[in-house]
């Protein structure tokens, strides 16, 4: 047994990926990799715009300079392996770039379920309490927030990447995956992993339905709030929150389908789809919806354009 598990410390897995060498499958690659580079180009334009516009200088801001930041480093952590594979036909990954993998998507992907509470949290304050936003949403309790999810997600992601890596691997070490993701992992144990699974179960509840009860409590308290207000508050209201509602159904929806699904109901395929979706398409999406719903995005942008015009000229 302890040969065995030195053996699999030190042999590579290897990547099935997500498509195969036909012209068909090119050209699908050739579209994800496209969507990939427009999220890493958009999201670092919304940072870019945070950071050099003052007037997007507010907690609420600073949390969605966060939020494109994680999806950012999501895109590096997934893409460039997933490319490289299948471009090269080199589809092996060492213990060690694995146990990164895990620990990083599930770092990004947990502390992103957080960062969503909290600007959800942002918003009910924003609409509910506008006199008090500067003292109920000050930026102490904002870098907290930040920190605190940071924390969350990558306390989740160790204990799973360390918990993974440690059971004893069967001799065929092909997942039937594009990236390394403790379920895809499990499959390949040559141990009962069956407590392991309900662990990582209640961490999945914990980390997803958790903040998806804050925020929809979040919501519910804003949607009672204006229901007493004019019109016009009303869809001043739902302006300043759809977006995010829109984020978070992208997110959750995805999320809660890959891992909160029965054992029966998985299918690699399926997964490998929906993995696809939160890790590239979910963040080329996010500061689309937060650009094209958000009026002083767009301001703030015109203003950055204005000024490379005139620096040109």
């Amino acid at each position: 047994y302890n040969s065995k598990s030195w053996i699999n410390a030190t042999s590579d897995f290897i990547l099935l990926g997500l498509f195969q060498h036909t012209s068909f499958h090119l050209f699908l690659f050739i579209v994800l990799l496209t969507i990939a580079i427009a999220s890493l180009m958009g999201n670092a334009l919304m940072i870019l715009l945070i950071h050099r516009d003052h007037r997007l200088h507010t907690p609420m801001y600073l949390l969605l300079s966060q939020l494109s930041f994680t999806d950012t480093i999501l895109v590096f952590t997934i893409v460039p392996k997933m490319a490289s594979g299948f471009l090269t036909g080199k589809k092996s990954i060492s213990p060690a770039e694995c146990g990164l993998q895990i620990l990083a998507f599930l770092t990004l992907g947990g502390g992103e379920c957080f960062l969503l509470a909290a600007m959800s949290y942002d918003r009910y304050v924003a609409v509910c309490h506008p006199l008090r936003y500067n003292i109920l949403m000050n930026w102490q309790l904002c870098l907290r927030m930040t920190l605190g999810s940071w924390f969350l997600g990558a306390a989740d992601g160790l204990v799973q990447a360390v918990a993974t890596l440690s059971f004893p691997f069967c001799s065929a070490h092909e997942i039937d995956h594009f990236f390394c993701e403790a379920p895809s992992l499990l499959h390949l144990a040559c141990a009962d992993t069956s407590i392991f699974e309900h662990v990582m179960y209640i961490c999945c509840v914990v980390m997803l339905l958790v903040p998806l009860f804050l925020i929809l409590t979040s919501y519910s308290l804003i949607l009672a709030a204006v229901l007493h207000k004019s019109t016009e508050a009303r869809k001043k209201a739902f302006a300043t929150c759809s977006s995010h509602l829109t984020v978070v159904g992208l997110f959750y929806g995805a999320a809660i389908f890959t891992y909160m699904r029965p054992k029966s109901y998985r299918s690699a395929n399926h997964d490998k789809v929906v993995s696809a979706f939160y890790t590239i398409f979910t963040p080329a999406l996010n500061p689309l919806i937060y650009s094209l719903k958000n009026n002083e995005v767009k301001e703030a942008l015109k203003r950055w354009l204005g000024k490379c015009i005139n620096i040109k000229h």
